[in-house]
């Protein structure tokens, strides 16, 4: 059995088993669980709700393009043969570290030897809190079906109007990140190919999109020659691209960009995130986004013991100031983590493999950056991105599906999950 001891951990039985609490099932956390499977610990798993979320193509679900269940799956199910993880629908309130404990909001108190940490973020509005009742962002299923029923009731709201139909039918997206861009392409190719059969009382000139970014260009972590690339296919969709431009206020039927005002009904959010409320409760750094700055190990100095992994963590990387908070850093990192804690190695240093960058502009279109050299771009780059994310989705259930839904897509241009479904 390992012992715990090289962490600091005080316990009187130093060859007893350890428990792993993980708090999050995103895809750090569902990563450390099952590098941590059936092996010599036992693990409680902590989310807020039930299920993991494929969280790339979370914007098919704002747009109509996909349904929730086909990039989600219940923690339990991909669980369901770990004998030594307890899975818990809880959320973690507040953290002691000098006492090993944490504390969930149903069941009270947890009592760990390691934890680690992967709760995710929420978007940033950069002290303009107000603004998220009128332009919501996407991190969350809920977040998803929040936008789909918003952009859908608007061309409803559009046939029905007697005068301004532009406010109903246009469409601002806020951050020139990868999201946006997918979530602006995906807008104007709907917009113009689907929602015009839809509704023949519109015209193509009614429905405008304009992706705005405050930097000098989109797809700011991409080599130049691929953000000109993005923004091409962009406009070849129709979508209007506002780089250094500044959103000023957000109201229920205006956004005002360098002082000038677009009216409309659709602002979504995509230009920013911030930490956890959680990781206040770490005794520890955090930077200026609210993320724990953590030791080589991923853990967190004060508490060694306590590793942060994902976007909640500062990492510090000599390509990046810290690295990004994508997929593929939260999985490396979980899996290190959980190996690190199974060899009870402290001593242990993270090593980053970076793969690449990839986001796709509407049907069949898309930039990749890869290995940091392999610089791709429209068809072929949209042929890797398809199939690395349905290689990745969880279930096989998943992969069938939104294949389908892709394929039925790319030949017909009908996404098929335009309901409207209002909240009880």
């Amino acid at each position: 059995m390992r012992t715990c001891s090289n962490f600091g951990i005080n316990t009187m039985d130093s060859y007893k088993i350890p428990h792993v609490g993980i708090v999050g099932a995103g895809f750090g956390g569902l990563q450390a669980a099952t590098t941590l499977k059936n092996k010599p610990c036992t693990v409680t798993v902590i989310d807020k709700t039930n299920h993991h979320l494929f969280q790339p193509l979370l914007y098919q679900v704002a747009t109509a393009a996909l349904s929730p269940a086909d990039i989600a799956a219940p923690v339990r199910t991909i669980l369901r043969n770990a004998k030594n993880i307890t899975v818990e629908m809880d959320e973690v309130t507040s953290i002691d570290t000098s006492r090993n404990v944490v504390f969930r909001k149903q069941e009270g108190e947890l009592t760990y030897d390691y934890l680690i940490l992967s709760p995710g973020t929420r978007h940033s509005y950069f002290g303009n809190n107000d603004w998220e009742e009128f332009a919501p962002g996407l991190k969350s299923l809920n977040d998803a079906l929040i936008i789909r029923r918003k952009i859908l009731k608007a061309y409803e709201k559009a046939k029905h109007s007697n005068g301004n139909i532009a406010k109903h039918t246009t469409f601002v997206v806020v951050g020139g990140g990868p999201t946006g861009v997918e979530i602006a392409g995906a807008l104007a190719e709907i917009g113009r190919q689907t929602m015009l059969q839809d509704f023949p009382e519109l015209t193509a000139s009614d429905i405008r999109v304009v992706l705005v970014e405050a930097g000098k260009s989109i797809l700011s972590a991409f080599p130049e020659s691929l953000s000109k690339h993005a923004q091409q296919h962009l406009l070849d969709l129709g979508v209007e691209v506002q780089t250094n431009s500044k959103v000023q206020n957000i109201t229920q039927d205006s956004v005002t960009i360098n002082g000038t005002v677009i009216e409309t009904e659709n602002v979504i959010w995509a230009a920013g995130n911030t930490a956890s409320d959680l990781l206040k409760h770490v005794p520890t750094t955090l930077d200026s986004a609210g993320r724990v700055v953590v030791q080589q190990n991923c853990s967190v100095k004060e508490a060694p013991n306590v590793f942060v992994i994902g976007d909640a963590a500062h990492f510090p990387d000599t390509t990046y100031t810290a690295l990004p908070g994508v997929a593929q850093v939260a999985m490396q990192q979980g899996r290190f983590v959980a190996k690190t804690i199974l060899s009870n190695n402290p001593n242990a240093k993270f090593v980053y493999n970076d793969k690449g960058n990839m986001a796709t502009i509407g049907r069949a279109k898309a930039v990749a950056y890869l290995f940091g050299k392999v610089q791709l771009w429209g068809f072929a780059a949209w042929a890797i991105w398809a199939l690395i994310h349905v290689v990745s989705l969880i279930k096989f259930r998943n992969r069938v599906s939104v294949m389908s839904e892709w394929l039925w897509y790319y030949v017909t241009y009908q996404p098929g999950a335009r309901l409207i479904i209002e909240e009880q």
